[in-house]
């Protein structure tokens, strides 16, 4: 428990479990704004409801106006893309629906992996305007959980409520002054801890091949270029200023060195490779378990 003696309150939201901490019980009112939040953003992004804004874009190519949060995820994952030299991307929807993490959840891959249509050739993301030469499934699942956590913190803090801490299944943001100590789960064992890490006015994601895991070694950390999932990173964790940024390095880490992050982001940050090394930045301010 982060605070001792704060409540709790706790919801389902974009297919995850969400609990917001604060120092007194939040009104009626504002539990209904956090929960419209929700139901708002996953209206906008989700890939597995079909009256969703994005899900136009997987019946036919065109142009799709997004609200304000669309410029910022937009700009960020352009940034990705380039880093890791398109492995990294938004158009990777239709190659997790290929190896079955479908909107049904079948879990059986329709046959071999399917590279990501290339950014240059499918999309031009400007702003908030987005637009498509073919049909694509988006997926901003790499820096969507994060950047709703973000909107939530400021709903929080326009209602009054500076003092609050999120706990989106395990990615956390702590807006305030005081650091919690964080464990760092296991990447083969959820009941274990490799280590732990203290988190200030800062959000900490992480990213592992062992959630969202299926079938014979299937995950959902996938490579635009090839569409097959990452076998080389096993975990990572990485902290930033905001969750958004946070999450998205976080899956980033699969792909690219974090020293190479370090060079256009304020991180702090973990790897953790399938053969057992661990490699973390200077400002990583935590412990490994040996």
């Amino acid at each position: 428990m982060a605070h001792p003696g704060w409540t709790h309150f706790s919801f389902d939201g974009i297919g995850t479990r969400w609990e917001i901490s604060t120092p007194s019980r939040l009104s009626a009112e504002l539990r209904r704004g956090l929960l419209a939040t929700v139901e708002e953003y996953d209206a906008v992004w989700s890939r597995f409801r079909p009256d969703s804004l994005i899900a136009d874009a997987a019946r036919a190519p065109g142009r799709i106006e997004l609200p304000a949060e669309g410029a910022a995820l937009g700009e960020l994952y352009g940034t990705l893309y380039r880093l890791t030299e398109g492995a990294m991307t938004p158009l990777i929807g239709g190659s997790l629906e290929r190896l079955g993490y479908d909107a049904t959840y079948t879990l059986r891959p329709g046959g071999a992996p399917l590279p990501a249509p290339r950014w240059e050739d499918a999309l031009d993301w400007q702003g908030t305007a987005l637009a498509t030469t073919v049909p694509v499934v988006i997926d901003v699942g790499a820096a969507g959980k994060g950047q709703l956590a973000d909107l939530l913190s400021v709903k929080l803090r326009d209602g009054g409520c500076a003092r609050h801490f999120i706990d989106a299944s395990g990615d956390l943001l702590n807006p305030g002054a005081d650091p919690v100590v964080v464990a760092l789960e296991h990447p083969y064992d959820p009941t274990r801890a490799i280590g732990t890490v203290q988190l200030g006015a800062a959000a900490l994601c992480a990213s592992a091949a062992n959630r969202r895991a299926w079938g014979d070694g299937f995950h959902h950390v996938l490579d635009g270029t090839t569409g097959a999932p990452v076998r080389t990173v096993v975990a990572s964790w990485a902290m930033a200023g905001t969750a958004m940024v946070a999450d998205a390095l976080a899956t980033a880490l699969f792909f690219v060195d974090g020293l190479r992050l370090e060079q256009e982001f304020d991180c702090a940050w973990l790897t953790v490779y399938a053969d057992g090394r661990a490699e973390y930045s200077a400002d990583f301010e935590g412990a490994l378990f040996s």
